[in-house]
């Protein structure tokens, strides 16, 4: 696993970036009482490190068309730890995530598609051809309460330090 080593500046401008990616530096500098040539540097950097892994936007998926979501159960012959089937997977356009698991089951796998027919489709024209695939077991989603892919990001506390909220000591 990958340390990184991230201070609580760092985690500030994780925490900007995330709940808006289109937060100009200057307003994120002015929030972090900082130059903006100073949070530039640390953007850079937290890309270099690929603790920024990449920008996407968030797309409405009714809006498109993509109102069917579905997650699929998947069992293979693979023995535990090979990826073959986690990367056929992943190359399909309409799967969204690929989560090796523990269990019965080897693969979880979102999906998004139009309707039950193209679901099927996929199951059919897709899956079914990744020779590796044994059985699958499907659970539609009727409603969605929260979707998001933010990650909680709290601050580090240093050693002998108590933190209260907003990473600011509670020691007077």
């Amino acid at each position: 696993m990958i340390e990184f080593a991230l201070d609580n500046i760092d985690l500030r401008i994780l925490r900007l970036m995330q709940e808006n990616a289109r937060i100009s530096n200057v307003d994120m500098a002015k929030q972090l009482e900082m130059a903006p040539s100073a949070v530039l540097e640390r953007v850079k950097k937290l890309e270099q490190k690929q603790v920024i892994q990449h920008y996407t936007t968030s797309v409405n998926p009714a809006a498109v068309g993509q109102k069917l979501l579905a997650f699929v159960f998947i069992r293979t012959s693979e023995m535990f730890g090979a990826g073959a089937t986690g990367k056929a997977l992943a190359q399909i356009e309409e799967v969204q995530e690929v989560h090796s698991i523990a269990g019965e089951d080897c693969w979880l796998v979102k999906v998004r598609t139009a309707d039950s027919a193209e679901l099927m489709s996929l199951m059919r024209n897709k899956f079914a051809k990744i020779p590796t695939i044994q059985s699958t077991k499907t659970t539609i989603v009727l409603e969605t309460i929260k979707e998001e892919q933010k990650i909680t990001i709290r601050n580090r506390v240093e050693p002998g330090s108590e933190q209260g909220p907003k990473g600011r000591s509670s020691a007077t």
